[in-house]
């Protein structure tokens, strides 16, 4: 997992009480996801309760940002402030069983195959957020992007 130099225009993300953790692991260079403490389940997107036991006691966990693609679609237009275009815009199924939502780059979207493995880096902003990225294992999967990707 590889930082790439940092780009800008993004729309900073919300940030709450319940995903800070998400942003602040990520500007480490760390994927966390939050874990009930009572049942152990892993859920994202981040939120105050577990669904499944309703418990409101949660840790941060690492994982490990490796998945495969399970679904995507590319955005041609309009285009998004910080963006190539297309942007793919995907969601990852990771190896813990949770699915995330990012984009996937460094990559020609007529290429992509539902399934394919998939991996995590880490996209610094500008405006002092850092997004966790998908690309293919050991691609650049942004590098020649990373001023707009």
């Amino acid at each position: 997992m590889t930082t790439q130099a940092p780009t800008s225009g993004r729309v900073r993300p919300a940030m709450n009480p319940d995903t800070q953790f998400f942003w602040d692991t990520a500007a480490e260079d760390r994927l966390a996801i939050q874990r009930c403490s009572a049942c152990g389940l892993l859920r994202h997107p981040p939120g105050p309760a577990c669904p499944s036991c309703h418990s409101l006691d949660w840790a941060a966990s690492d994982v490990s940002g490796n998945g495969t693609l399970y679904s995507y679609t590319v955005v041609h237009h309009p285009p998004a402030p910080g963006f190539s275009s297309p942007a793919i815009v995907a969601v990852a199924q990771l190896g813990e069983g949770v699915r995330l939502i990012s984009n996937i780059t460094g990559v020609d979207p007529s290429t992509l195959t539902i399934g394919e493995p998939l991996e995590v880096y880490f996209l610094p902003q500008q405006e002092g957020w850092t997004a966790p990225q998908f690309r293919r294992p050991g691609s650049a999967g942004g590098a020649a992007h990373a001023s707009t990707s």
